[in-house]
């Protein structure tokens, strides 16, 4: 089950990885609306994040899905 946690500048819940390891070592998204998505370790939010564009992101999950 994901766990979520909220942003302190967004009201969008940032979703952590259900395949996440104990130790923290995981990313987390944030899904938007609009279909973009944000992408960050979790391990070490304040580094920053990566926002995709609803096409590559589903593009990629396809892929992770269909080698799965």
């Amino acid at each position: 089950m994901p766990q979520n946690t909220m942003s302190a500048n967004n009201s969008a819940r940032w979703v952590k990885s259900s395949y996440s390891m104990q130790n923290g070592d995981c990313t987390e998204i944030r899904p938007h609306p609009d279909g973009t998505v944000d992408v960050r370790d979790s391990k070490d939010p304040a580094v920053g994040l990566l926002t995709l564009a609803a096409a590559p992101w589903t593009a990629f999950v396809d892929t992770l899905h269909a080698n799965a």
